[in-house]
């Protein structure tokens, strides 16, 4: 209470004369909180951020929102900020996310849309500005797939050939994905931080953790998502799109489509167990039980892709023996 208290207060002296009345917008899986300034009069509706500066650094936020800016991509607009107190105060692009507008007549649109501005972003990419999505962060991921999902979540002890061949799957994967070119990366580009904003999709959220890294990365967090999935001709029929848009614009894609998405699936690899990973911190960690729920579309995707590359398919015995899919058997006469 002490820090919305702190906010109210420090909204009433950047918006003088305007009524204080929050609405709490979201709070994410970090320590930030959002909070929607209700419209009055004239005066449009505003989002405050909330980060106990103990807990969050604000500035990269602000930093990767004036990139992403520059870019010309719909991300909010910053009307006033108090680092040192973890303040900010931007424009509101609405409450409803791709996840909830989302429908099979409008899908196509949309994506389009989103891959418009995933292209811009990426355009605008240069060395040396954002963090490198480096090995160590790379595999640093790869491992809270041991850590919280094998180990915490299903309780699973991994046996020494278990264990080794999972460090070479490791090893591979890491290997495909740093051989990737490297534009700047959202890092959780996805449904439920893609706004629907009617006439300029999408609002872009969420994107303080964006770096230098494989350019097939945000593309899996987009149409291999977490929280949607979709037939694969209609995600393959996607990503075509993109990568016949994306040589036309000059982006650093493989030549050859096979080449570019079998990248785009290994990228995905190391992405859906990071995912499952996180999703049992938040739960086991932070009691966020709720992302528990979200686990089978990610194992659904992380198990399809294994089950197309032989030196995938080590990995895809041990999900085999963690969590046996159950086959049901049909007879015709």
């Amino acid at each position: 209470m002490q820090r919305r208290a702190e906010l109210e207060t420090w909204l009433a002296s950047v918006l003088p004369g305007r009524p204080v009345e929050l609405d709490v917008a979201s709070a994410d899986a970090s320590f930030r909180r959002y909070f929607r300034l209700r419209a009055t009069g004239d005066a449009p509706s505003l989002i405050a951020m909330d980060a106990p500066p103990e807990h969050e650094d604000c500035r990269p936020w602000l930093a990767v929102a004036r990139l992403f800016d520059a870019a010309s991509v719909n991300v909010p607009h910053i009307i006033a900020e108090n680092v040192e107190r973890g303040f900010i105060l931007m424009s509101d692009l609405g409450n409803t996310t791709y996840l909830q507008a989302l429908t099979p007549d409008n899908a196509a649109a949309l994506y389009a849309d989103a891959l418009g501005s995933l292209a811009a972003i990426q355009l605008s990419s240069r060395p040396g500005v954002l963090p490198e999505y480096s090995r160590e962060l790379l595999e640093r991921e790869l491992r809270l797939f041991d850590e919280w999902y094998v180990s915490r979540h299903l309780g699973a002890t991994l046996t020494d050939d278990e264990r080794a061949a999972l460090e070479t799957v490791y090893r591979k994967i890491l290997d495909r994905n740093l051989a990737e070119p490297r534009v700047f990366v959202h890092r959780d580009f996805h449904s439920r931080n893609l706004m629907h904003v009617e006439g300029r999709n999408p609002g872009i959220i969420d994107f303080q953790d964006a770096v230098y890294g494989p350019i097939t990365y945000d593309l899996v967090s987009l149409l291999k998502d977490a929280y949607i999935q979709w037939e694969e001709p209609f995600e393959l029929d996607l990503l075509i799109r993109y990568w016949e848009a994306a040589r036309a614009l000059g982006l650093p894609v493989r030549a050859d489509f096979p080449d570019f998405h079998s990248d785009y699936e290994w990228m995905g690899v190391q992405r859906h167990l990071k995912v499952m990973g996180i999703f049992a911190r938040l739960a086991h960690r932070d009691g966020k039980t709720g992302y528990l729920n979200d686990i089978p579309v990610v194992r659904s995707h992380l198990r399809r892709v294994c089950a197309r590359y032989g030196d995938l398919k080590p990995l895809l015995r041990l999900l085999d023996r963690l969590e046996p899919e159950s086959v049901s058997v049909g007879y015709t006469f």
